[in-house]
């Protein structure tokens, strides 16, 4: 099997991803034409290249020496956040754009974000100083306290095992590796058992850099400006204090190898579980560390407000004009950003470049419309993306069909992955088989590659890729290209309401197998989504394709699912992820498996009243989404 290092994200629905149109500068302009121009349109046949011409025409005219072209135009030492190079940059995209004939604007935001203070964070071990400390986490709480415990990689399960070894966690500084899961979600799993703070270093068993080599990130358990959850970040705008319940309580900070191998040599304690000593300390076994073993965390973070902008350029759909899809890239980076931003928005404008020629030269039309996103502070949790969401909700839930993100799309994974809604499984996979079969063989380090660091460059990404940078950037723009003409070609969106089906069906089985009283109403539930969808699939099959009223009522159909899975129950501020079946928090049918766990257990945290409210909660949600899939009052099916 070919080894292809790159990785797409799509989802059916930009979920948990938006900007003020009031600006000062004279490049970067303001106006919103999108919203004001892209408006219904009497639908009408519209002749258009057939698709074997469509994927032809893309593989010839998107090319590696335009991706080369636009991979050292974009390149900078320098684009954080609201800087002046992440301006520069996104004035350099905004003339693309134009130059490809698009209707452009830009949004504007002012968004919280941290740097580093005036000093450096520190770490002492002991009462010593521990190296230098460079790195940062935004969003860490900004507190100094002391003690030790070393926890693998922070997961759920590594805690339990410290737990079942009656190893108290209470009050201590977690040290763990990077890697597994996010920082975020390292922070989590430890405050959520009262640890009194988290280092991350990068083993040298994961991580193939300097042992002086600091890491940056953030730790917020969400996206967007977290102190402004659930609305957005405008200028001016009055709304009350409030942040996001995905900050942490606690401090968190990254430290090189170096500072960690200083501070685990000397550890003292139990020696630490099976597995958990293959990194740095060669032929030493890790310890767990003990009460002498005090480490004092100083995080001294600055929270400062950044305007940022959010580029756009728009291709207009010749019928279904006022429906659209999003591609979008991060254009910011704490360092050179290479894999991380550079060679996502080349392929932006790549495509983007690609796209409009086959309008002005092949005669492509387009059925749908299609956005091009350059977003910023994407470094510091999809804050531009997010805040374009927050201020645009009501009418992208209603004319918003799919997204598309590039960010890391060359990330020297050693198979090809991909995330998507379960919507666009069947399109991603018929994709892949068309373009995967000419995919260079490259050689992959077992090691990951060193995002959030100033080695994420141009140099390192040709080593993890074999020196393939440019043809495997080719290859992923391809399967993002044809994705992208697959749903504005075609007369009927290529989202597959039917594959949520056995998503649903998974949890209802899980559920079954530990409670039996109450799963006869999440079951009928799943029955009603079920019929829907087989409805759909039929309606699709026995559709005229030349009826584009017909085509068009089943399509807003299709696009009501996604967001209909986000549950109406919880607040934004709150729960962040609200989709009830790939989100994160109580209302999610996860939670809910959890949660009869817990009860069956015994446990502290179980709480049968509340289970029985969620489990309402989440069974409507699915009826909600059954009932929208249906499609009009009286189609709907609301026997439980």
């Amino acid at each position: 099997m070919h080894k292809n290092n790159f990785y797409v994200c799509l989802s059916g629905f930009l979920i948990g991803y938006l900007s003020n149109r009031s600006t000062d500068k004279t490049e970067i302009k303001s106006d919103c034409p999108v919203f004001n121009e892209i408006a219904p349109v009497k639908a009408e046949a519209v002749y258009s290249l057939d698709w074997s011409d469509l994927r032809a025409l893309l593989k010839k005219k998107l090319t590696t020496d335009n991706i080369n072209s636009n991979l050292k135009e974009f390149s900078s030492a320098s684009h954080q956040a609201g800087s002046i190079g992440d301006e520069a940059l996104a004035n350099k995209i905004m003339g693309k754009f134009k130059t490809f004939g698009m209707s452009t604007w830009t949004d504007e935001h002012y968004v919280n974000v941290h740097e580093p203070g005036s000093s450096n964070n520190q770490v002492l071990f002991r009462g010593n100083v521990v190296g230098t400390t460079e790195g940062y986490l935004a969003y860490s709480a900004l507190k100094t306290v002391q003690v030790t415990l070393y926890a693998h990689y922070g997961r759920a399960e590594d805690f339990r095992r410290l737990q079942e070894q009656n190893v108290d966690i209470n009050g201590k500084v977690v040290l763990v590796r990077a890697g597994l899961l996010s920082f975020a979600e390292k922070v989590a799993n430890a405050a959520s058992l009262n640890a009194s703070a988290v280092l991350i270093y990068p083993d040298p068993v994961n991580y193939n850099i300097k042992e002086d080599t600091a890491l940056f990130g953030h730790v917020h358990l969400g996206t967007g400006d977290p102190y402004t959850p659930g609305f957005p970040s405008f200028n001016h705008t009055q709304f009350p204090p409030a942040q996001s319940s995905g900050l942490p309580s606690i401090p968190a900070q990254t430290i090189t190898i170096r500072q960690a191998t200083e501070i685990m040599s000397k550890l003292g304690g139990r020696t630490s579980s099976d597995g958990w000593s293959d990194g740095m300390l060669r032929d030493t076994m890790y310890k767990l560390g003990d009460d002498g073993d005090n480490i004092t965390v100083e995080v001294k973070n600055v929270l400062v407000q950044k305007k940022i902008h959010n580029v756009f350029g728009v291709i207009k759909g010749y019928t279904d004009t006022d429906r659209y899809m999003v591609i979008g890239a991060q254009r910011d980076a704490w360092g050179p950003g290479y894999a991380r931003s550079t060679v996502g928005t080349s392929l932006l404008v790549e495509l983007a470049r690609t796209v409009t020629d086959m309008i002005k030269n092949d005669g492509f039309k387009p059925k749908r419309s299609i956005i091009f996103a350059s977003w910023s502070a994407g470094e510091f949790g999809s804050v531009g993306a997010t805040e374009w969401l927050e201020g645009y909700l009501t009418s992208l839930n209603l004319k918003m069909f799919s997204y598309v993100s590039l960010d890391e799309v060359i990330s020297g994974f050693d198979t090809f992955k991909a995330a998507a809604s379960p919507l666009l499984y069947e399109l991603l996979e018929s994709t892949m088989k068309q373009v995967l079969n000419h995919v260079p063989d490259v050689f992959q380090s077992t090691k990951s590659y060193p995002f959030g660091t100033i080695e994420d460059t141009d140099q390192n990404l040709e080593r993890y890729t074999s020196y393939n940078t440019l043809k495997l950037a080719k290859t992923a723009g391809e399967v993002v290209g044809l994705v992208t003409l697959r749903l504005v070609h075609d007369h009927l969106l290529k989202l597959n309401v039917a594959k949520y089906t056995s998503v649903i069906r998974n949890y209802v089985s899980q559920i079954r197998s530990k409670v039996e009283s109450r799963q006869m109403w999440l079951l009928s539930a799943h029955g009603s989504y079920d019929r829907a969808a087989s409805a759909l699939v039929s309606a699709i099959r026995n559709s005229d394709l030349d009826d584009m009223e017909q085509c068009r009522i089943i399509n807003n159909r299709i696009m009501r699912v996604e967001g209909s899975f986000l549950s109406p129950y919880v607040s934004p501020r709150e729960s962040l992820f609200r989709h009830i079946l790939l989100g994160s928090g109580s209302h999610t049918l996860a939670a809910l498996v959890d949660h009869l766990e817990a009860i069956k257990g015994g446990l502290k945290s179980a709480d049968i009243d509340q289970f029985k409210n969620q489990f309402a909660l989440a069974t409507w949600t699915i009826q909600g989404c059954a009932n929208a899939l249906a499609g009009e009052v009286w189609d709907m099916d609301n026997e439980i």
